[in-house]
């Protein structure tokens, strides 16, 4: 079954991920523009991986319950797609 994805996630100071349970999906992520801050998303290699407001990446088949995201409390992440 097909289903669109679209979701607002509001930062924390903490790592937490894009969703609570396993959700693959194809996507675009994006860090608006009128955030604060730098979004950090965790590495494969546990380092910080900065996207600066405006940044956006497309993703193909991803667990988004394995992305995880921390920075500037208040500032968002917005994720766009859908599960084709």
């Amino acid at each position: 079954m097909n289903n669109v994805i679209m979701r607002k996630i509001m930062v924390t100071g903490s790592y937490q991920p894009l969703v609570s349970d396993r959700l693959v999906g194809s996507v675009t992520i994006s860090t608006p523009p009128t955030n604060a801050g730098d979004v950090f998303f965790k590495g494969d290699d546990g380092s910080d991986v900065p996207w600066v407001p405006g940044e956006w990446h497309d993703f193909q088949r991803v667990n988004l319950a394995e992305i995880e995201i921390k920075g500037t409390p208040g500032d968002e992440v917005t994720v766009v797609g859908g599960t084709w």
